[in-house]
């Protein structure tokens, strides 16, 4: 996957969850889910975009390593808005999913580069 392709999934994911943000109920729970989640989300994005003009290859890994720890949280609001029944299986299932899928490729894109720098951890 190109830096490009990696950009717009994450802006798409953003999106996505945005939108189901949008179309939770209007309770206590479901906005604390939704705030968390929404900043989160949206942050996976941003930081990769941020990751992509590191100075250095140790700057984009402590910057990747930001990605992958906002994707994997992402995944954990999906689980609780599952869990609560706040929205439909359909609409949060591919959301955990992609959230799954972008924090398996930030631990792989940070292992290379740790591997490039000698320090993989």
């Amino acid at each position: 996957m190109t830096e490009r392709e990696l950009k717009l999934r994450t802006k798409s994911f953003a999106r996505l969850v945005l939108q189901l943000v949008d179309s939770l109920p209007d309770s206590r729970a479901a906005r604390i889910l939704a705030g968390q989640l929404g900043r989160c989300a949206t942050s996976v994005g941003a930081n990769y975009r941020a990751a992509c003009r590191s100075r250095s290859v140790a700057e984009m890994v402590s910057k990747i390593s930001v990605v992958e720890e906002q994707a994997d949280e992402s995944g954990y609001w999906l689980e609780l808005i599952s869990d609560h029944e706040l929205a439909p299986p359909e609409q949060v299932i591919p959301l955990a999913q992609e959230a799954s899928e972008l924090t398996a490729i930030m631990v792989a894109s940070r292992q290379t580069l740790q591997r490039k720098m000698g320090k993989l951890v």
